[in-house]
């Protein structure tokens, strides 16, 4: 059984960093595409990053140049680095794995994801 659980989700002031974080387990951790995506309150979901299984990253146009993906295979840890954070990051934050394309577009339609870490940032 897949399950992945999310942390390091704050309150945070503009211009900060954070970093989340993905333990997952039940599954061969390199043998999935996984990413990041982001829901705000009364927006739909976004995709944010991915990390396909060799390595290769991807980001969306409002994240790129200050988030970054990485995993520990050691580990079967996901990261998200946020540097830079606005307040137009403000949202609920979700690891996922096994989307339907490893695109970060398609990260929200991930077969699996975890419950979320709400990230806040105040202006």
């Amino acid at each position: 059984q897949v399950q992945l659980v999310e942390s390091g989700g704050g309150s945070v002031q503009a211009g900060r960093s954070l970093r989340l974080s993905c333990a997952a387990s039940g599954y061969t951790f390199n043998n999935y595409c996984m990413a990041w995506f982001r829901q705000a309150l009364g927006k739909e979901r976004e995709g944010v990053a991915i990390i396909d299984s060799d390595g290769s990253t991807s980001y969306a146009d409002s994240v790129k140049g200050r988030f970054t993906i990485s995993k520990d295979s050691a580990k079967n840890t996901l990261y998200l680095q946020m540097n830079s954070l606005k307040p137009e990051d403000t949202a609920m934050y979700y690891c996922a794995a096994d989307p339907p394309a490893c695109l970060v577009g398609y990260s929200k339609w991930s077969n699996y994801r975890g419950q979320g870490t709400r990230v806040t940032v105040s202006s």
